[in-house]
């Protein structure tokens, strides 16, 4: 049986609660559950049980070295349902001196941030398949100009949800 897709995520911080209000204020995550060290929260839209998992590991401990001296994950991405509500998140991202970078990625319109511990995470919209012209493929990508992409593909359209490149079987 093949994967589909990614079903949650559970990360270590040093403050759970810090961390859960980041995820709650920035990208509108919902807590499920909590405990007195971790949080579960759930993305609006979301059938999942949870989809954030945090786990909380106090003041004391250290920043990952994941990509400077470790190997370990670079980042994980979540898709917004339209430009419009990836142009909202920029914006919340920007108050909360979060955002890193933005990128085009041909196929894929991406923001770039850092939570309260310093762990990078993507926010994306994936072109639909049907709107994929032929020089939208890029490996590592431009600037973003979201009010360039919003006048091409519209602030409305719904993301490829999952697919940035024809699917050909």
């Amino acid at each position: 049986m093949p994967i589909q897709r990614l079903n949650h995520a559970v990360l270590y911080v040093r403050d759970v609660e810090r961390s859960a209000g980041f995820y709650r204020a920035v990208l509108g995550f919902r807590p499920v559950f909590t405990l007195p060290d971790a949080a579960f929260l759930q993305a609006e839209g979301s059938m999942n049980d949870h989809d954030l998992g945090l786990i909380q590991r106090g003041g004391q401990a250290e920043d990952s070295a994941a990509g400077q001296r470790t190997v370990g994950l670079y980042h994980l991405a979540w898709e917004a349902e339209t430009l419009a509500e990836l142009r909202q998140i920029r914006g919340k991202l920007v108050g909360a001196g979060a955002l890193v970078s933005e990128m085009d990625h041909g196929t894929t319109k991406s923001l770039y941030a850092k939570d309260p511990d310093g762990l990078e995470f993507e926010v994306c919209w994936l072109v639909p398949a049907a709107l994929i012209a032929a020089d939208d493929h890029q490996l590592v990508g431009d600037p973003l100009d979201l009010d360039a992409d919003i006048r091409r593909f519209g602030a409305d359209t719904r993301s490829g949800v999952g697919v940035s490149s024809p699917v050909q079987h």
